[in-house]
């Protein structure tokens, strides 16, 4: 065969098929309207168009995968069951529809019994609390216009110091220390705090001095931080520190570590708010995902004191 009649040969590459086709067969002048075939004797390459290439081996795994999660998660959902002694159909549900049996228990059974637990309250309210800030303290007014409870009373001036109005809490606690409440002493710790967030920090101390006085066995960490912040505020600085330096030795939160972080700003002690800072937040490293979701408002407090005692 002559190199003129030699058949035109076609190569078909892709990126996903590492080899060429040739295909060989007689010319037909009518392809060309009688010309000459202008590809004779040489090699044309025609890519194809990605709608051809064959589906890549990863993409026939990953339903393989998500199947895989499926059977984890109503797995999970399974134990969950067993353990909270669920019925035994829920187990049917799961195995028989993984993930249709999955999303059924986590709205029917999971996540109602989540906002009964401690961080699911805790979750709840800080919700709440963002979607729609007043809403306790309308709950809690609505609740003692209907009834002037001590409980109600109580509700009442807890809302309105949470809402900064610390003046308006300060009759309500007073008017609950009466009767059988007369000598309650986280009565009187809420009192004090209410004494302290409206300015009167002698009362305050004084109010706690009276109470440890009458109770040296009640423990209290919002009474102890109460007084520490009193004693401040006072200008006792000796007396703060030790009681400072005791509350953040045995604090599980960090909210005595930003207030006593503040205090040594505004006393010049650069040095130990600094250390403070460093160590709170080397102590929360060290704790689970959701305590630190707990505590973010007071680590970021702490971040931001650690940047002022490097600018002051």
């Amino acid at each position: 065969m002559s190199r003129s009649e030699r058949k035109p040969l076609l190569a078909f590459t892709h990126s996903s098929l590492l080899r060429t086709r040739f295909y060989s067969g007689p010319a037909r002048p009518e392809a060309t309207n009688g010309r000459p075939p202008l590809w004779r004797g040489r090699r044309q390459t025609v890519t194809l168009s990605p709608v051809f290439a064959p589906p890549f081996r990863k993409e026939r795994v990953m339903p393989y995968l998500g199947l895989g999660l499926h059977v984890l998660v109503a797995l999970c959902f399974a134990v969950h069951a067993v353990r909270s002694g669920q019925d035994r159909y829920w187990l049917m549900i799961l195995f028989m529809f993984p993930l249709l049996g999955s999303v059924v228990y986590a709205f029917a059974i999971w996540l109602p019994e989540q906002r009964h637990t401690q961080h699911g309250r805790a979750l709840v309210g800080n919700v709440r609390r963002m979607l729609d800030p007043g809403r306790e303290l309308r709950e809690a007014q609505d609740a003692y216009d209907t009834s002037a409870t001590t409980d109600n009373r109580m509700r009442l001036a807890d809302a309105l110091l949470a809402a900064g109005r610390a003046g308006e809490a300060l009759p309500m606690y007073r008017a609950a220390l009466s009767g059988v409440h007369r000598d309650d002493p986280h009565l009187q710790v809420k009192l004090a705090h209410a004494l302290l967030e409206a300015g009167d920090a002698a009362q305050a101390r004084q109010t706690l001095d009276e109470l440890i006085a009458r109770r040296a066995d009640f423990r209290s960490h919002e009474g102890h931080l109460t007084y520490a912040r009193a004693v401040a505020a006072l200008g006792d600085k000796a007396k703060a520190k030790e009681e400072f330096e005791t509350l953040v030795g045995y604090s599980s939160g960090f909210q005595a570590h930003v207030r006593y972080a503040g205090c040594l700003i505004g006393w010049g002690e650069l040095g130990r708010a600094r250390e403070l800072c460093e160590q709170a937040q080397a102590k929360a490293k060290r704790l689970p995902a959701y305590a630190r979701k707990m505590h973010k408002p007071e680590l970021d407090q702490l971040k931001e004191l650690a940047k002022r005692t490097q600018t002051v």
